[in-house]
């Protein structure tokens, strides 16, 4: 499964679903001047194999693509339908035949979703998509690049989490299962969601993303979705133990 050419990752985005700062909020965390603590949607660009994969399109995707100079993507992986993730797909219109990969459930949702993209005659201009179905167990061929899913929990929704050579990707996990644990055991680089200090219903909290980290025991672990009730990025990366660290936009990293 591991591969010993060099994998880079960019966070593009290391926030919620609210984006950091939070629309109306005036909480030190929002109104900080520290550039780490500016949160877009969260999305990441992989390049392993000499292809360019985008893990999840958000709501902020034109931003984030026009931040890399406009790089060219080989495939999109989809981790779920919620908006912070799938929202910016109708941003895809200057990428044709671009394939996607996504669970069924997440296929048919973008199917009502964005209808008028898959009508029979659609309207000049709209994305054409090539979605490519995939499941929770089996490794797929992503245009070139082996991936094995992670099934996580997010709550009561299962999604997918993915490992790509060295990388293991895992967003929006609330519960993961202990065989998954343990095929992720050593994986030299984890990226991990902890959305804020508190318990939350759906979400990591940040001790419980440490603790998933220490029986995981990766050579490496980065921090992602996090909302602005984290804490200053200054703060917080203070607290963390050797090996871990939190992502902010623009972060990245060779393994």
């Amino acid at each position: 499964m591991m591969n010993n050419e060099k994998l880079t990752i960019t966070i593009l985005g290391s926030g919620t679903s609210t984006g950091v700062p939070q629309i109306g909020c005036t909480c030190d965390v929002c109104q900080s001047s520290d550039p780490r603590d500016k949160r877009l949607r969260q999305s990441a660009l992989v390049r392993y194999q000499g292809k360019n994969i985008l893990i999840d399109c958000g709501p902020d995707f034109r931003q984030q693509i026009l931040s890399t100079g406009g790089m060219a993507l080989d495939a999109i992986l989809i981790t779920h339908i919620h908006y912070d993730h799938i929202g910016g797909l109708e941003e895809l219109r200057g990428f044709s035949d671009l394939p996607i990969y996504a669970r069924g459930d997440v296929i048919d949702a973008l199917h009502k979703r964005l209808a008028y993209c898959f009508a029979d005659h659609p309207y000049p201009g709209v994305p054409h998509f090539n979605i490519v179905e995939i499941n929770d167990h089996d490794a797929f061929d992503c245009n070139g690049v082996m991936v094995h899913p992670i099934p996580v929990m997010h709550y009561k929704l299962p999604i997918l989490g993915f490992r790509i050579g060295p990388l293991a990707y895992i967003t929006d996990c609330k519960t993961i299962a202990p065989e998954q644990v343990e095929r992720l055991h050593g994986i030299p680089l984890l990226v991990l969601n902890a959305l804020r200090l508190d318990e939350h219903l759906s979400h990591l909290s940040l001790s419980q993303a440490l603790e998933l980290i220490e029986q995981i025991n990766p050579g490496r672990a980065v921090l992602i979705h996090m909302c602005h009730q984290i804490g200053l990025h200054a703060q917080v990366e203070k607290i963390l133990p050797e090996g871990v660290m939190l992502a902010y936009d623009g972060l990245e990293i060779n393994v």
